[in-house]
């Protein structure tokens, strides 16, 4: 009908051509018709125009079918008179019955008009506020990336000009034949170290980013076999030897651990990094912990210092690359490091399909470090 509404022959043409058609099937049988079927014949014809044609073209089906029922099926039919009062209140309640029906019709289709196209409206202001909104979305990510950015920036400018600065001052001394500076060998071999110390810290530095950004970027892959967890603890303590030397070391390691499939060496580097940041973090003499533990499901391996301990608003933070913790709440001074060794402990066991977080040490004193390996291999 939304083509009626367009062309104005049809809107009224088509209400019309309903009572007549109607009149003529109906006519040849108003004998044995009651009176009542014939109006409510004639009333469906009105509310399907007021529908769909609207409030003039159903009141013009109106006028016709009261005709047309008092001139065809009210007695004397073929007469304009109405010799039965009952059936000219009949007729009058019909007449009346079709007008209100077709205009009430014809508001509802009004008002469902206007809400489509208050329907339109809202999801037109809602489909331009969501453009908004990701605009605006994207320039805040944007912001935040360059701020980002500047940041990392900054932390790989001071770790990379540390090193140079002290690796250049002591190649200048070396250089330097004025004899009012030349070196005996004792200063000669001082300056030597200095350079082959910071030339290993700077090579640390560019080798832990790059295996930072191969695990973040997903193209690590751990070279896995079945490992003894013992194996993995031993492998770390061999190389932290003497980061614990001024510690009292405990290892505590379940008995009958099972096997797991893991890349010994990556895992033995991540228990490493976590000996290496108790030792930082602890004041001297004080107990590191080491144990392993199986709950059925993975092997927990976890370090426990007795230091100051990590605030809980940065045990996740403590994972971010580049960031370094003061050592402690009241100094700004950080511990010498890279501010790398967590983000890629990190790294190293989600690509073993494990956990590793930071919490409070035992009996509320220290950090506890500790991460999962899920056990998939049957014992």
């Amino acid at each position: 009908m939304n083509n009626a509404s367009r062309h104005p022959l049809a809107c009224y043409g088509l209400p019309l051509g309903g009572v007549f058609l109607a009149t003529a099937l109906l006519e040849p049988f108003h004998a044995r018709l009651n009176a009542a079927t014939v109006a409510l014949t004639f009333l469906l014809i009105v509310l399907v125009a007021a529908t769909f044609a609207g409030r003039n073209p159903a009141l013009l089906a109106a006028l016709a079918a009261m005709l047309c029922f008092n001139y065809f099926f009210l007695p004397p039919v073929r007469t304009w008179t109405i010799a039965n009062p009952q059936n000219l209140v009949a007729w009058g309640a019909f007449t009346v019955t079709a007008i209100i029906a077709g205009e009430l019709s014809a508001y509802a289709r009004r008002r469902a008009r206007e809400a489509e196209r208050g329907k339109r409206e809202i999801e037109r202001l809602y489909a331009e506020l969501q453009t908004a909104f990701e605009q605006a979305s994207q320039a805040e990510a944007l912001r935040r990336s360059e701020q980002l950015k500047s940041a990392l920036l900054d932390a790989v400018t001071h770790d990379l000009r540390t090193p140079l600065t002290s690796i250049k001052a002591a190649a200048t001394m070396l250089l330097n034949n004025a004899p009012e500076t030349r070196l005996d060998d004792a200063g000669r071999r001082e300056f030597l170290e200095i350079i082959n110390e910071e030339t290993d810290r700077l090579n640390r530095f560019i080798a832990g980013t790059v295996e930072l950004a191969r695990l973040e970027a997903g193209a690590w892959q751990p070279q896995e076999s079945a490992c003894e967890v013992n194996d993995i603890i031993a492998l770390a303590l061999e190389r932290a030897h003497n980061l614990l030397q001024n510690h009292r070391l405990r290892v505590e390691v379940d008995e009958n651990l099972p096997l797991v499939r893991a890349a010994a060496p990556a895992l033995a580097e991540v228990v490493y990094t976590l000996l290496d940041n108790a030792a930082k973090y602890s004041p001297v003499d004080t107990a590191i912990t080491i144990a392993a533990r199986y709950d059925g499901a993975e092997v927990t391996i976890s370090v426990n210092d007795e230091g100051r301990g990590i605030a809980p608003a940065l045990r996740e933070k403590v994972f971010e690359k580049f960031f370094r913790a003061t050592l402690d709440a009241k100094s700004k001074k950080t511990v010498e490091g890279l501010g790398l060794g967590l983000a890629i402990a990190r790294g190293l066991v989600e690509a073993h399909g494990g956990k590793i977080r930071l919490a409070e040490g035992a009996n509320g004193r220290g950090t506890r470090a500790k991460f999962t390996i899920p056990n998939d291999l049957e014992t």
